[in-house]
């Protein structure tokens, strides 16, 4: 019966954790509606400062003039708001986690949450500008680059999540190092593959251009060796083949001691 209510109870705590979310991140969007041109604007940067004086974005559909914004804004609110996002799932899953398990944790999910933006400042104002500058120097005499709204926004978003996820490499290093999956001299032994894949992931995530490939690839492989760096500073997981931490070991070891000499007497 106990278990039951536990189980309820965990349940009713995530649900309270997810309706707070979901409502700052309403009073997030808010503000950020009332903005959402300009916020596009903002966006469509890169692009339009790339583009001649006769070059503009069009919209092909009916409804997109109001939509595309307002995804921009839902986005920005959602970054924005990822603060408060990370600390409710820190608050749920804080009290079921050891002392080492939390010395871990909450650090990664800071990195990881720098990093990612970081990708995105990276993508937005390294990586954009520079391929579209390439693109457009491309287009033939007489051809007016006039680009839809939609798709451009689904174009950014594509290099957003695939810079964000590639700023991430090292904290994926860092959290197989750590759970004893991979070992450091491993991950040292398998760059040449990892610098291949780089290249191979830039080709699939990036427009069909060298440019971009280039720079998803080389960063991805950069942020590799960094995680390797990181990871032997932290060091190789000590946890036993059971996952066990050490002061569990430890304390097992105190209560078969402890047992062995009430046996005894």
């Amino acid at each position: 019966m106990s278990t039951k209510y536990t189980f309820i109870s965990h349940l009713t705590e995530l649900r309270m954790r997810i309706v707070y979310i979901f409502i700052v991140l309403i009073l997030g969007f808010i503000p950020c509606a009332f903005y959402a041109r300009e916020l596009y604007t903002l966006l469509a940067q890169p692009l339009l400062e790339k583009l001649p004086q006769s070059g503009k974005m069009i919209a092909t559909e009916v409804i997109t003039p109001f939509f595309v914004p307002m995804k921009i804004a839902m986005m920005t609110a959602f970054i924005v708001t990822l603060p408060h996002t990370l600390h409710q799932i820190w608050a749920f899953v804080a009290p079921g986690l050891y002392s080492h398990e939390k010395r871990l944790v909450l650090p990664l999910i800071l990195a990881s949450s720098i990093l990612f933006i970081c990708g995105i400042a990276f993508s937005f104002f390294v990586v954009l500008p520079t391929v579209f500058d390439f693109i457009t120097h491309f287009a033939p005499e007489g051809v007016v680059v006039m680009t839809d709204i939609g798709k451009y926004l689904d174009f950014v978003l594509t290099m957003f999540i695939a810079f964000g996820i590639t700023f991430e490499v090292p904290v994926f290093v860092v959290v197989l190092v750590k759970i004893g999956v991979i070992s450091i001299e491993k991950l040292r032994k398998i760059r040449r593959y990892v610098l291949v894949g780089a290249f191979i992931l830039g080709a699939i995530f990036t427009p069909p251009d060298v440019v971009s490939q280039f720079m998803l690839a080389v960063p991805l492989y950069l942020l590799y060796e960094l995680g390797i760096l990181i990871a032997g500073f932290i060091g190789e997981s000590k946890l036993t083949p059971d996952y066990q931490s050490e002061s569990d070991v430890e304390v097992e070891r105190q209560l078969e001691k402890t047992v062995i000499e009430d046996g005894k007497k």
